[in-house]
């Protein structure tokens, strides 16, 4: 009798219609004391050799009970407001559970994260299971979905991740744009493509997706990996697609991990090295950074507001795939900027800005944070404009002896280390925000359980 079968013998059953959905919550805290989670794994297999480099952790609850599907185990988590631990319960089981197969586990075991879950302090077993000695690399596994809600999470969980020498592989890669938008920013090891691409190989989005993630991919080393490879045929435009990894019932389904014990695995193979400080929290502002390697001019407003035109010209005709992040120094400025923001937004992946608090401000246009000054980098006026072609910024102070002092920089890397202090700023903002929405009594923003 399998842990799950005995599991559910002892209390947990299915529920029958009629029956109040609350009863699939009311299960969520026995799930967690009694460690209740069983996951299953599907092989990732290298296109060109048919041999296992890795394997995917599905979650899964206890067999026959309405919280066995990873999405009713995290639906029913959400409603008990216990999902963060769920979360990492079934991280922790999945490495634990790899921990135990030994030399059965391949050299790559990937595993779902949810950034708001595992930003939050980790548990014990948690720690434990991720400190210990294994001889496998976890690549941690999310999507962009919560981007909005927690910006700086998800480079907090990709930084996490690369300390310990892991990896991190960005899901469902062209089911959306900000997928795509993202690659430069979080600099992932593995690119998944979603499945519909594979359904839909000569769609003009399919054909622009196939080709960005190929160039990030040549730029950086990084792995392609096509899902849902189901049919020879899938299998053929995986790899027509630039997929040099894959997974999908064409494979194997998802099961134990015993399931490989006869199966050809490749133990040697690798992704490109991480980089454990990439990610990391700034240690300077964004003009600091800037005027550190490229000349600073100085430049009267007219001329400032100018170049602010040309880099939201830019993010209008990156459409889709941009990302634009800035910070104002004054509501004056941030005004200014709020109706140009809005138009941008409505072709950009995503706009963010963090500065003193505005009003009539359309959330789902610009995701913006109100910030008190702090500290130097509260007076700056930074703008960034990221696409997969594209990298510019705009970061600028008041000049020692009048005027502005500013630097405008196109070098890739500058660029995407200074969206990535605004991802930081706009995310510690945001958290604030909702800490004092709560001390007041007022409802926080709400986000839904997480797709695993």
């Amino acid at each position: 009798m399998s842990g799950s079968d005995e599991w559910n013998g002892g209390w947990g059953r299915r529920i029958g219609v009629g029956e109040p959905l609350d009863a699939a919550a009311a299960l969520i805290g026995r799930v967690l004391e009694q460690r209740a989670v069983f996951p299953l794994y599907q092989p990732i297999m290298d296109l060109a050799t048919a041999m296992v480099v890795g394997v995917e952790s599905l979650a899964r609850g206890p067999a026959g009970t309405v919280v066995e599907s990873p999405g009713a185990l995290f639906a029913a988590a959400a409603r008990a407001g216990l999902m963060p631990l769920i979360d990492q319960l079934c991280f922790t089981r999945a490495v634990e559970i790899a921990r135990e197969a030994g030399e059965v586990a391949p050299p790559l075991v990937f595993i779902n994260a949810e950034p708001a879950a595992l930003n939050q302090p980790m548990t014990p077993a948690l720690l434990a299971a991720v400190e210990a000695e294994r001889p496998f690399r976890i690549v941690m596994e999310f999507t962009e979905r919560r981007l909005a809600a927690h910006p700086a999470a998800l480079l907090n969980i990709a930084a996490i991740a690369r300390q310990g020498g892991d990896a991190l592989a960005l899901d469902d890669v062209g089911a959306d744009p900000l997928s795509v938008a993202l690659l430069p920013l979080l600099e992932p090891e593995v690119v998944k493509l979603d499945m519909h691409l594979l359904r839909n190989p000569h769609a003009p989005r399919t054909i622009e997706t196939a080709a960005i993630v190929a160039a990030y991919a040549e730029r950086t080393g990084a792995m392609v990996l096509a899902e849902g490879i189901e049919t020879e045929h899938d299998l053929a435009t995986a790899r027509a697609l630039g997929a040099r990894w894959g997974q999908g019932w064409l494979f194997a389904r998802p099961g134990p991990l015993s399931a490989l014990a006869d199966r050809p695995v490749d133990r040697h193979a690798a992704l490109r090295a991480s980089r454990p400080g990439a990610l990391q929290p700034p240690v300077a502002s964004p003009f600091t950074m800037a005027a550190m390697r490229h000349q600073v001019r100085t430049g009267d407003q007219p001329m400032i507001d100018g170049l602010t035109g040309y880099l939201l010209s830019l993010a209008a005709s990156i459409g889709p795939y941009a990302v634009v992040l800035g910070a104002y120094p004054n509501p004056t400025l941030g005004g200014a900027w709020l109706a140009r923001l809005a138009h941008v937004s409505d072709a950009a992946a995503f706009v963010g800005v963090v500065g003193p608090a505005l009003t009539d401000v359309d959330p789902h246009q610009v995701r913006m944070a109100a910030a008190a000054a702090a500290d130097p980098a509260d007076a700056e006026t930074t703008l960034a404009v990221v696409g997969p072609q594209a990298a510019v910024a705009l970061c600028a102070r008041p000049g020692r002896g009048g005027g502005t002092e500013f630097v405008l920089t196109h070098d890739a890397d500058l660029v995407h280390a200074v969206a990535r202090t605004l991802m930081w700023r706009l995310g510690t903002a945001l958290r604030l925000n909702e800490s004092a929405r709560r001390r007041y009594g007022q409802p926080a923003t709400q986000a839904g359980p997480p797709e695993h």
